[in-house]
């Protein structure tokens, strides 16, 4: 059945933990229909973003993997799934305090038959209550011949109860069921450090009637182009575009800045951010479903689902390490008494505790909750990053590529002179020629140049637009372009008069476009873009961090060094059509791993290009966002060097959580074979990596440290 926003919504009753997660998202990897996962393991729901057509091949690969799926027809209602929790850890503790009583049995009850016969049924009843669930996975995974934590922990509970050692079972199985719980929860806390932004976006919005009145509605019902009241301290419920009114809005849901941001006409606003000074009408751009802030979350949890480098390897690892284990401790529970003479049933219990060490939960856990905290903490700072790839790959980089306008730059030229070159034609004219072909324009510099020019303008013919060059088109039986140097260098219309003119402006910094038509240049405009507060601090904190910065732009090299000067850098590469900066990206990447930061339709290839690609989220088009790999949402270049210090922790929590969790199953191993390690100590051994790893990966969630 379809879900409310049209996916295929399951109930799996056997998906608890992140375990089966792992597995059912392995399940459903080569679908290419499939366009997002969301787990709720709480509900033991989960929604499959994809065609209809898919949905019964999606429904067999998840059964195929061991796992009966239900369709539902509406997501489990909060509550219930609350209940169910509660419910859940009831019987859990139940079975704790039922195995306990087993122990005390074991212990101080008289050493007949009859007594023996109720320890072991209060024990069955303590194994019952906490570990039907895990029997039923284990045993359906060894049927398909999978050694999965399921199968490992069933075959290590039935063999200690079938030796004798009920007490143990009942108390290692009660254990065990209770950390999976606790493990289940911490990792459902680092998923849901984003989802509960969406708690932040009210679930109605006063909006203008027809008649002129102001009524509330459901969020989700406003259509896009109605205008919607915000009154100062109320949270904005969806995106727009200021319409009247002027005042401070929080937006460090959405951009992760501290400081309010100043909203007046024509200003975009987005769902989940605070108005806190001010009445503010808006105009919506966005329905609710899709909202700035609803992308940042679907987007995290797209990226949850790509493992990064270092989770592959440990899922690889995990495939292999779990069988070893297992035929260890078969040749102990055999070799030991034919080889040591050991008594058979000390060599078999010995093994039964080398399954309960070694099953890899913590290993496997590690990886996925510290991804998913680092992930979150990105996305807190107002950074999306679309995968756990490109979370490990950033640490890597040493060169990093930037865009000079609308990256290094505010991206928002001024027209700070011009000159009219044909002195026999009429300025006014000319100049009007010059605005009808900027006005059809959307790059910076043409925008510029039609705002800074008088309002009217003709009819163009036959428009176009030259990448890394300017526009042409037809007004009347003029045939005009209106581009930078290297196009007017190429038509051959560059005298050495116009050359030293154009020069003089470069040095400054401008970037200069000339209007020419078939037979001469007309006239001249200087348009000047000043760098961002934030570009110095920021290529300084690169550089701090051993990554080499270098400019690739389109301008020419005067104005680019002058840029460049401001912001700090040294290594400027200008003149650059778009497959030219494709080609230096490649180029640098013989001096190592190279990050590329644009915001134009013209970086797409260069961002796609690069090891990691990074786009300003707020003022990068739409193309360029699609193309990168990472999303600064509020424009602030010292995000970058957040990026690459979040990268470095992540990645240093990653191998500390493996080596805690090897680490402290390598000396259980050794008391085990050779000391006094018992079932306790194993289950011990292993929920508490369990749980450190867990914590150890949700520091991560406190931020990125600098």
């Amino acid at each position: 059945m379809p879900t409310s926003d049209g996916g295929l919504l399951l109930r799996i009753p056997a998906m608890d933990c992140p375990t089966e997660e792992g597995l059912i998202r392995r399940a459903l990897e080569g679908f290419a229909d499939v366009r997002r996962l969301h787990f709720d393991l709480p509900a033991r729901a989960l929604t499959v973003d994809a065609p209809p057509a898919s949905w019964a091949a999606v429904t067999a690969a998840i059964a195929k993997a061991g796992f009966k799926a239900e369709t539902l027809s509406a997501p489990p209602a909060v509550e219930d799934t609350a209940q169910a929790r509660r419910r859940e850890l009831v019987r859990l503790v139940a079975a704790l305090v039922i195995a306990t009583g087993a122990e005390l049995l074991h212990f101080f009850a008289p050493d007949d038959t009859l007594w023996h016969v109720a320890g072991m049924a209060v024990a069955a009843i303590a194994i019952a209550l906490s570990g039907l669930a895990v029997f039923g996975k284990g045993l359906s995974s060894l049927a398909r011949g999978q050694l999965n934590i399921n199968a490992l922990m069933s075959v290590a509970v039935i063999g200690a109860f079938v030796i004798g050692q009920w007490p143990e079972a009942a108390m290692v199985m009660a254990l065990y069921s209770l950390a999976e719980l606790i493990e289940a929860r911490s990792v459902e806390r680092a998923r849901n450090a984003i989802t509960g932004l969406l708690a932040l976006s009210p679930e109605q919005a006063e909006v203008r009637q027809p008649d002129g009145r102001w009524a509330r509605v459901e969020a989700r019902a406003v259509a896009v182009g109605a205008t919607v009241r915000v009154k100062p301290g109320e949270r904005f419920a969806l995106d727009g575009r200021v319409t009247a009114g002027q005042g401070a809005v929080d937006q460090s849901p959405v951009t992760g800045e501290s400081i309010p941001v100043d909203k007046a006409l024509g200003d975009p606003v987005f769902a989940g951010t605070i108005n806190q000074s001010g009445s503010l009408e808006f105009e919506v751009t966005r329905p609710a479903g899709d909202t700035v802030l609803a992308g940042i979350i679907h987007a995290v949890e797209a990226a949850q689902g790509q493992r990064a480098p270092t989770q592959r390897f440990v899922d690889r690892f995990a495939a292999v390490y779990t069988p070893a284990v297992f035929v260890l401790a078969l040749a102990v529970a055999i070799g030991t008494p034919l080889l040591l003479g050991w008594p058979w049933l000390t060599g078999i219990y010995k093994a039964l505790v080398l399954l309960v060490i070694a099953c890899p939960c913590a290993l496997v856990i590690s990886t996925p909750v510290t991804v998913v905290s680092g992930l979150a903490a990105a996305a807190r700072q107002g950074i999306l990053i679309k995968g756990g790839v490109h979370l490990e790959e950033a640490r890597k980089l040493k060169v990093l590529a930037l865009d000079k306008t609308g990256t290094l730059t505010e991206g928002r030229p001024r027209l700070v002179a011009q000159r009219v070159l044909a002195e026999e034609r009429e300025e006014a004219w000319v100049l009007q020629l010059a605005r009808s072909l900027a006005a059809r324009s959307d790059h910076p510099v043409s925008q510029a140049i039609a705002a800074g020019l008088p309002a009217d303008t003709l009819s163009v013919q036959d428009f176009g637009a030259e990448l890394g060059r300017g526009v042409h088109g037809r007004i009347g039986d003029h045939h005009l372009v209106l581009g930078n140097h290297r196009w007017i260098h190429e038509r051959d219309q560059c005298s050495p008069e116009l050359e030293a003119l154009m020069q003089a402006h470069e040095a400054q910094g401008r970037t200069v476009s000339l209007l020419a038509d078939a037979d001469r240049v007309l006239a001249l405009f200087a348009v000047a873009d000043s760098p961002r507060a934030t570009s110095r601090d920021a290529v300084a904190e690169l550089q701090a961090l051993g990554v080499h910065p270098v400019m690739l732009t389109g301008d020419n090299p005067s104005t680019a060094r002058a840029i460049a000067a401001l912001v700090g850098i040294a290594d400027v590469r200008a003149d650059l059509l778009p497959q030219d900066k494709q080609q230096a990206v490649a180029a640098l990447g013989a001096q190592g791993p190279v990050g590329m930061v644009g915001d134009g339709v013209n970086d797409a290839p260069s961002l796609a290009a690069a090891a990691v690609g990074f786009s300003m989220g707020a003022a990068g088009t739409d193309t360029a966002k699609e193309a990168a790999d990472v999303l600064i949402m509020n424009d602030d270049l010292r995000k970058l060097p957040e990026v690459i210090r979040l990268s470095r922790r992540t990645y240093a929590v990653l191998w500390q959580n493996i080596a805690l969790a090897l680490g402290i199953k390598a000396v259980f191993f050794a008391l085990a074979v050779f000391g006094s390690a018992t079932m306790w100590m194993a289950v011990f051994a292993d929920m508490g990596a369990s749980l450190l790893v867990v914590f150890n990966g949700l520091r991560l969630l406190r931020g990125a440290a600098r």
